[in-house]
């Protein structure tokens, strides 16, 4: 910071590079980027590797995921990012059950069981709620299809395609 702000002041290209140890000093800023970035590279490889549907996102869309763990809400914009069909999920009045998965066309399915993003566990931890959203929303369609199967057989053909 000091380096910076001397830099910031002088605005003189042959000045700052007469700053004593400036060149080392920016040498050593350098390597610690590179070093954060690389450990910010490898968190996010972790996170994927927990969670594949994350490789879908940019490391900016997973840092905003990662970063609201106090308020699960704040996941939604980028829902239709990590899973094609949801466009959004419906929590409970107190933002800690996942009730219903909605889909971009407002098509709204609830969710069996529903997901309690605040259980030991998932508290803070947004991948390990996502996987249950996952492994839900795939149990509730094969419920749903199912169902849709059985009363095929035995629905006015009308009413089963309107349900």
């Amino acid at each position: 910071r000091m380096r910076m702000s001397q830099v910031n002041d002088i605005l003189n290209c042959i000045k700052i590079s007469q700053i004593e140890n400036i060149v080392e000093d920016m040498t050593e800023s350098n390597v610690t980027i590179e070093k954060v970035q690389k450990g910010l590279k490898d968190y996010l490889e972790t996170k994927r590797l927990y969670f594949p549907r994350f490789f879908f996102l940019n490391d900016a869309d997973l840092l905003s995921i990662l970063a609201e763990t106090k308020d699960p809400t704040l996941v939604q914009p980028h829902m239709g990012k990590a899973f094609e069909g949801i466009g959004k999920v419906r929590f409970d009045p107190g933002n800690t059950i996942i009730q219903a998965m909605i889909s971009g066309e407002g098509e709204s399915v609830d969710l069996t069981p529903p997901i309690d993003v605040m259980k030991p566990g998932n508290a803070g931890a947004v991948e390990r709620w996502l996987v249950e959203v996952e492994e839900s929303m795939m149990d509730t369609l094969r419920s749903v299809i199912r169902q849709s199967n059985d009363a095929y057989a035995t629905a006015d053909r009308l009413k089963w395609c309107c349900e």
